[in-house]
């Protein structure tokens, strides 16, 4: 069921973004279409839950509940009581007449106007703090919709008539997360070009996830961390695989306010209660956070950013994140200022996984000196070499480093999966067994001739501190030797092929004859061209 939901969400989006693409560039238009999603899965969730307090049995038909709850709305003796239960059960209420399918009705009837749904959506923000500002970036009135307010109201018409097909209340998937993951990877060729915010696909965000939570999968009360979080893909993900996944407590940081407030969609469509959802709006490395307990976290996950710029001022020297290394990650590439900030922010015995490009494993001067303090403490435990072109907005091969804190030993595993993928049309792909592959390597910790090796703090020593994958395994493949006789025997074989080619090119054009002198001339000048003389090759 879910996965033919799955399709007909996909499927939906794709229509609705058929009438928004060639009026906005992607970026804009996945605002349009999550934010109305998003009102759609809060509306249906709503209705049908009003529909089942007013009547037995409970109704999955929309159009049913919404008769229902508009009837029961003019019952003056039923309504407070009503709205009551339905702001307490969910923090927010929407009117008869402004929820998604009322919209969809008036729409049919030629009745919508704009202002119903923008009143729709201002309810909803100004209902409580979790739904504050939520809709911000869906502009229902800008000039790209439409030229005239009735050409805005048509185009919005439009797309609100193709996702009213979808059956959200009922929907116990990763939603939002889904349709944010399809739009990232159907339209990266268009977002791309702009966007800012890196999305992990989900192969990574699971390896990822999976390697943070080995041996945890019960623990009561994890506690997980992304202070670049984007969407929010990351931090859910541990949901996924936890068995103690109402217990998770999620902290998550995010600049862009767009991206912030996805995240926070997600986190709804998750059903994660409020109370275990810490999220900010804000710079991470210009100013820590949190900063009041807790700060440390049992899980760290971070893709941030790739060689961003920072300020890199003198003060942070004397931030706790960065002040026992003694230098800052340069102006021009802040990825050690991020994994600092992260590993900061990681327990004792706790893990963290972060993808950086693969110039942090090598690069010297001030990031040399800062990777030598980390592999001294033994902080790297493993350094996992991903395929280049399997992120949407860079082609860049990258690296997911694993983190630790108090380890015994300061060994570092290297793991090569540059080569472990699926070509896809666009970009690389990895499968579920690729990533079973790294997960059981890095699990059992073992070295793998041309995959996998396990090297000690001398070997690292050895090598200056630099970890490019390379200098620990070697995956190269030797060419098959070639032998000589075989090889001229082949040329002389392909040579005489070649003769044998031509003469039998040459006997057909001495069959041809025109269909007038011209003609015959002409083609008599093209076989001397070709070197013949009488039919004969010279």
């Amino acid at each position: 069921m879910e996965e033919k939901n799955s399709k007909t969400i996909y499927q939906a989006l794709w229509n609705s973004a058929d009438i928004l693409r060639s009026k906005m560039d992607a970026n804009e238009y996945k605002s349009y279409l999550l934010g109305l999603v998003f009102y759609k899965y809060l509306s249906d969730k709503m209705l049908i839950h009003a529909a089942s307090l007013l009547e037995e049995p409970t109704t999955t038909d929309l159009e049913v509940a919404q008769k229902v709850y508009a009837e029961a709305y003019q019952d003056e003796d039923m309504k407070d009581d009503l709205l009551g239960e339905l702001q307490y059960d969910f923090s927010y209420m929407l009117e008869p007449n402004l929820t998604f399918t009322a919209h969809v009705q008036a729409i049919h009837k030629g009745l919508f106007q704009l202002e119903d749904l923008a009143q729709g959506f201002r309810n909803i923000e100004q209902s409580s703090e979790t739904f504050e500002n939520l809709f911000e970036d869906v502009d229902l009135y800008s000039k790209k919709l439409g030229s005239t307010p009735q050409k805005q109201n048509q185009t919005i018409a439009e797309v609100m008539k193709e996702l009213s097909v979808l059956e959200l209340a009922g929907h116990d998937g990763d939603l939002l997360g889904d349709a944010y993951e399809y739009l990232i990877g159907q339209f990266a060729s268009d977002s791309g070009k702009k966007a800012v915010e890196f999305y992990t696909p989900q192969a990574i965000s699971t390896l990822m996830t999976k390697i943070v939570l080995h041996g945890k999968e019960n623990q009561k009360g994890f506690s997980v961390y992304d202070p670049t979080m984007g969407s929010g893909s990351l931090l859910l993900n541990v949901k996924k695989y936890s068995n103690e996944a109402g217990s998770i407590s999620y902290f998550g940081q995010e600049l862009n306010t767009s991206t912030f407030n996805l995240a926070r969609m997600n986190m709804i469509l998750h059903d994660v209660d409020t109370a275990n959802q810490h999220l900010n709006n804000a710079d991470t490395l210009d100013q820590d956070w949190p900063t009041d307990e807790p700060t440390n976290f049992d899980g760290v996950l971070m893709n941030p950013p790739y060689s961003a710029k920072w300020t890199a001022e003198k003060g942070f020297l004397d931030d706790p994140r960065f002040s026992m290394y003694g230098v800052l990650a340069p102006k021009s590439k802040a990825d050690f200022a991020f994994l600092l900030h992260g590993f900061y922010h990681l327990k004792d015995s706790g893990v963290m996984a972060i993808v950086l490009p693969h110039g942090v494993l090598f690069r010297g001067n001030t990031e040399g000196k800062i990777r030598k303090i980390l592999l001294d403490n033994g902080a790297i435990e493993t350094v996992i070499g991903l395929p280049s072109n399997i992120f949407f907005n860079t082609s860049i091969p990258t690296t997911v480093i694993i983190l630790k804190k108090n380890r015994p030993t300061k060994d570092v595993l290297f793991i090569d999966a540059s080569n472990e993928f699926e070509k896809g049309k666009n970009q690389n792909f990895l499968t579920d067994e690729h990533i079973d592959k790294m997960l059981e390597t890095y699990i059992q910790r073992d070295n793998i001739e041309k995959y996998a090796h396990v090297a000690s703090f001398e070997e690292i020593v050895e090598n200056d501190y630099n970890l490019n994958i390379p200098r620990y395994v070697d995956n190269f493949e030797e060419e098959e030797e070639i032998s000589l006789v075989e090889l001229s025997g082949a040329m002389q074989q392909s040579q005489q092929e070649l003769q044998q080619a031509e003469q039998n090119l040459f006997a057909m054009l001495n069959e041809l004859e025109g269909t007038n002198e011209d003609a015959n001339k002409e083609l008599q000048h093209f076989i001397q061209a070709f070197g013949l003389d009488g039919g004969k090759n010279e």
